[in-house]
């Protein structure tokens, strides 16, 4: 993800890091539903394409949101965890989500685990 390099706002420098779509539902995803192998991210129903989710990983990697280590009961896969910054969103999602039903259409549902998610918070 292309960053601003000539803004000095906190608003723009967080839409850098996580202002994408794909982004904050990876973070939903570990957070809420407690994914952390790269096939249950892609099993997401939002269906996150490879390359995309491969960028994004990088990037929260990159970012100090997200650590990746190798799986230790099977070293061709890796592993990601939330880091504490990334557990710091969890307010922001919640808000997000918490404009989501308030205007958004009435079918719209909280995702799975998400209040389990916002207790531990």
């Amino acid at each position: 993800m292309k960053q601003r390099n000539n803004s000095n706002c906190p608003i723009c420098y967080s839409l850098d890091i996580f202002g994408d779509r794909w982004t904050l539902l990876i973070v939903r995803d570990m957070v809420a539903n407690h994914k952390q192998y790269y096939r249950e991210f892609l099993g997401s129903d939002e269906g996150i394409s490879t390359n995309i989710l491969a960028d994004r990983l990088k990037n929260l990697v990159e970012h100090g949101l997200v650590t990746k280590e190798d799986d230790p009961e099977n070293r061709s896969q890796s592993v990601y965890h939330p880091t504490e910054k990334a557990l710091a969103l969890g307010p922001v999602l919640e808000a997000i989500m918490d404009w989501g039903l308030k205007y958004g259409p009435e079918s719209l549902t909280p995702p799975p685990g998400w209040q389990a998610a916002t207790a531990a918070s």
